[in-house]
């Protein structure tokens, strides 16, 4: 398979995949996203687009486009699906480093691209292309044209002589960035697990407390069953006066 890579290809694992149903505007997005990382920041950060909907930084096709303040008032959004495309290519060329007897945790990509490779024209039902009298305007060329893509990426090491000053300064660069990022991950995730433990004391604490006090508590004495008492005669009617008693 060709690549676009025209510098020196040895020492480098390559990995593709063509005839992507997927916008090719969001998948350079989330290149953009992964490139000059290594193969482990990569796939974190294509775990936190899919899983966790982290926002991917949008540099171009961005008109129109919300602000995020999880990228700092930059244009961003949720490309899911291309992410796990990419997320695949990626898994592919980190097997095929392996394959070929390198270590892929100290792999980088140093390169990886998305481009547009054929477009399908697609135009509405005959019954609904003009809705309007002489079938003049937007309404009699609507189409919705289908747009295939394409996704290459390669690895290669940091120590590559034939890299670029600026591909391995920027390497450099974003290697510190993610190392300070897993840093604050690990002490963040460190705290959240003290702020738990605590938690749970206070709470073993409280319980054992009010556990002491029911035992401490009197048990009130259970109130003595009353004798039944005999249930009373009913009284005789009394005779009704008539006239032969009063006689």
């Amino acid at each position: 398979m060709k690549y676009s890579y025209n510098l020196d290809r040895s020492d480098m694992v390559f990995a593709a995949a063509k005839d992507i149903n997927a916008s090719y505007k969001d998948l350079c997005a989330v290149c953009d996203a992964v490139r000059f990382r290594s193969v482990n920041a990569a796939l974190n950060i294509l775990d936190g687009v899919i899983y966790d909907g982290k926002a991917v930084l949008y540099r171009r096709h961005n008109k129109y486009m919300a602000s995020r303040g999880e990228l700092q008032g930059k244009k961003g959004r949720f490309p899911k699906k291309c992410a796990a495309i990419v997320k695949k290519v990626l898994v592919n060329a980190k097997a095929n480093a392996e394959s070929k007897g390198f270590a892929p945790d100290l792999m980088y990509v140093v390169h990886i691209a998305a481009n547009k490779t054929l477009i399908a024209g697609r135009s509405p039902p005959k019954g609904v292309r003009s809705v309007t009298v002489g079938g003049y305007g937007y309404s009699s060329m609507r189409r919705s044209d289908l747009e295939f893509a394409r996704v290459e990426i390669g690895l290669s090491t940091d120590a590559k002589k034939t890299l670029s000053k600026k591909t391995q300064k920027l390497i450099k660069t974003f290697s510190k960035f993610d190392e300070n990022k897993r840093v604050e991950r690990e002490e963040d995730r460190r705290l959240k697990a003290v702020k738990k433990q605590r938690k749970e004391e206070r709470k073993a604490e409280g319980h054992k407390h009010d556990h002491e006090h029911d035992h401490e508590a009197k048990v009130p004495a259970k109130a003595e069953p009353k004798a039944p008492q005999p249930m009373a005669k009913p009284e005789a009617p009394k005779p009704v006066a008539t006239a032969e008693n009063k006689v």
